[in-house]
């Protein structure tokens, strides 16, 4: 299998190298960070900061995944 090309527009971006990274994050992302969270044993308290930006958001939601093995 080749390695996806750098100019390919769907290689998978770094969150930092967003352009939309520094936006709030959205519904979607903050709803999962929640379910990802109760999953991950972090407890139903622990909220979703409302200056969490989408890159890092995304970060949160990776390491989660990670941590639940989805």
């Amino acid at each position: 299998m080749s390695e996806p090309r750098a100019d390919d527009p769907t290689t998978e971006k770094d969150p930092s190298d967003w352009v939309t990274g520094d936006e709030p994050a959205t519904g979607a992302q903050k709803s999962y960070l929640e379910t990802l969270s109760r999953q991950a044993g972090e407890g139903s308290d622990t909220a979703v900061p409302d200056d969490l930006t989408k890159a890092d958001a995304s970060r949160k939601i990776d390491e989660l995944k990670e941590e639940t093995g989805r």
